[in-house]
């Protein structure tokens, strides 16, 4: 389970950047205004350039300022299921090796704590006895010590889907499901990723049976908008994928028939059907009957 976790505060911090960064690393976040612009640092980059030291769940998170006001701010977000096998120093390497490959002092490391734990280290100190000669911290955010009647009307989206990530008495579970839903309902428009955080919320709040039908008795709209929201993804969801395969059918006839006409294709040409899209396929397979080279195929009109 560590890693689904892992992917699912992967895609919350890749799809809602700003959010996650306004939420997570609040004290560092202050200052980060609607101009700035947040990449993600690319996976085969890091792999590339890091080799063994990269992790690919951690989520480097690049902000810059076009106008050239601030220097470039590189925040490093890793999440921790299970706090004894968070390691700073492992944290502060790979730190330490990201501010060598993005070439800048300017990094902040933050951590995602999924779930209580005792002795967690907060800070890494080397020297002597005289001095520290090297000083590491990072930000911490403990999810399940945040009381989440303080997130309950929040206006950032990311707050309001880990609502059931953090403390509250068990009498209150429903209400916490109903406003990350309806948080979700309100804040993003986009059905597919409506769909996707629907299952963050369920997972991390894991209802029961008799629990989900008091919610549903509870908060009648709000279910009937997520009954609407997943009948209508559902429904195009076979639409797709009714075109998808029709696209798929083809292509596969029109590789046979092209191999009967003409023999073996070689690579690029199967690469060319591969990338072809539906209107390309049904000009190319009208085109065999006239075609007297597997050129012609592709290029009679």
């Amino acid at each position: 389970m560590a890693h689904s976790h892992d992917q699912n505060f992967k895609n919350l911090i890749l799809d809602y950047p700003r959010q996650a960064l306004e939420f997570f690393a609040e004290q560092e976040a202050v200052g980060l205004d609607q101009q700035v612009r947040i990449t993600p640092i690319r996976q085969e980059q890091l792999k590339e350039r890091l080799g063994d030291h990269f992790r690919e769940l951690d989520v480097p998170l690049l902000v810059e300022w076009p106008d050239g006001r601030r220097e470039t701010l590189l925040f490093v977000i890793e999440e921790e299921t299970d706090p004894t096998r968070f390691s700073i120093r492992r944290l502060a390497r790979y730190c330490l090796d990201l501010t060598e490959l993005m070439k800048t002092d300017r990094v902040v490391p933050v951590v995602i704590f999924l779930r209580p734990g005792k002795r967690i280290p907060t800070q890494l100190k080397l020297g002597g006895d005289r001095h520290t000669y090297l000083s590491f911290r990072y930000l911490g955010c403990d999810l399940a010590r945040l009381e989440a009647g303080d997130w309950l009307r929040s206006s950032n989206l990311v707050a309001r889907l880990n609502l059931p990530n953090m403390h509250w008495l068990p009498e209150q579970k429903i209400d916490i499901y109903a406003s990350a839903v309806r948080g979700l309902q309100e804040m993003e428009p986009d059905l597919d990723k409506q769909v996707k955080y629907l299952d963050f919320i369920d997972i991390y709040t894991a209802l029961d049976d008799n629990e989900m039908r008091e919610y549903q008795e509870r908060y009648p709209q709000e279910t009937n908008k997520m009954s609407g929201l997943r009948e209508r993804w559902l429904s195009e969801g076979k639409e797709q994928g009714i075109a998808q395969g029709i696209e798929k059918g083809e292509r596969s006839l029109l590789y046979r028939l092209l191999t009967r006409r003409f023999g073996p294709l070689d690579e690029p040409t199967e690469a060319r059907l591969q990338k072809a899209t539906a209107a390309e396929l049904e000009r190319w397979a009208d085109n065999i009957l006239e075609a007297r080279t597997l050129e012609d195929v592709f290029t009679l009109h």
